[in-house]
């Protein structure tokens, strides 16, 4: 059988496939390890880490929707301590690249972590700016330009390996959030972040999650999610990891030819612990089936 180039890179570390974990969605991948060879994943994108442990939000955190489903975990991780103790030696019996995301309330937490992080044996850092900002009154760092681009240049100051910026969709336009971060020193954009939503239940007339709202996921925000994505490709001249629910190979091509160069499966490893690899599969196929050799000629290759 005819074999395909399904090789990417991001910021001058090399993938054997475009297909990663989306944070908070995957652990560390040792819930994930009995059922799919970790290998065989372009990368592993860990859940948050913070230079402290977090105890994340309280229960009930978890609902289900309509195509997808709310979350308000609250980046609940043990910190990076114990991170880099447990998790990086776990992850490299695996021939997989590791990408950490980065947690923190404060622009000098996330360089904590950066810090931390410089000597240690992993590939790419991806900076969750989708965290409120306590010394700015709890606004979200991705929410502002000059925010954005304040905090990705410091972090990018400490950074010892390619610096993600990862993108909230909660705002009007995100082209000027992609602008800043890329300003700031980013070396890649990965988008989108979930969307802030609610659920009511009527008999009780209270939210379904303790903390009111959550990170709203799954198939139902992907068309935002490929919208997002092709403004940004257009807008910028870095990688893109596009996410946002992906499901199927169909779903992962849709962002590769909106302009991503990999991409990021979340919810779905929920329903179905080898979403990750059916994505893989149903990539090679579609490039097997319209004749492509090489990944990076569907990059962006959209017809009118």
């Amino acid at each position: 059988m005819k074999k395909v180039n399904m090789k990417i890179n991001i910021a001058g570390v090399e993938l054997e496939n475009p297909v990663m974990t989306a944070s908070g969605t995957f652990g560390s991948g040792k819930e994930y390890g009995e059922y799919i060879d970790l290998s065989e994943l372009g990368a592993v994108v860990v859940k948050g880490v913070a230079s402290t442990p977090w105890k994340g939000n309280p229960s009930p955190r978890i609902a289900e929707t309509y195509g997808g489903m709310l979350n308000s975990v609250g980046l609940q991780n043990p910190g990076i301590k114990e991170f880099i103790k447990e998790d990086i030696p776990f992850l490299k019996q695996y021939d997989t690249k590791i990408i950490v995301n980065i947690a923190g309330r404060t622009v000098e937490e996330y360089c904590e972590v950066v810090e931390a992080l410089g000597d240690t044996d992993i590939d790419l850092l991806e900076l969750n700016i989708s965290c409120p900002n306590v010394k700015e009154g709890g606004v979200c760092f991705g929410t502002d330009p000059f925010m954005v681009e304040e905090v990705t240049k410091e972090v990018k100051k400490v950074a010892k390996q390619p610096l993600i910026v990862k993108l909230t969709p909660n705002v009007t336009d995100i082209v000027p959030i992609a602008k800043a971060a890329v300003k700031g020193g980013a070396d890649a954009l990965s988008l989108i972040n979930t969307l802030l939503g609610m659920k009511i239940d009527i008999h009780r007339r209270k939210p379904v999650l303790a903390n009111r709202m959550g990170g709203f996921s799954g198939p139902a925000i992907k068309p935002v999610a490929v919208r997002m994505v092709h403004q940004v490709a257009e807008a910028v001249d870095v990688p893109i990891i596009g996410m946002g629910g992906i499901m199927t190979g169909e779903d992962a091509i849709e962002f590769i030819l909106a302009g991503a160069t990999g991409v990021a499966v979340g919810t779905a490893n929920f329903a179905d612990p080898t979403a990750t690899i059916k994505v893989i599969e149903g990539i090679e196929n579609y490039l097997l089936e319209y004749g492509f050799e090489n990944i990076e000629e569907l990059r962006g290759n959209l017809l009118g």
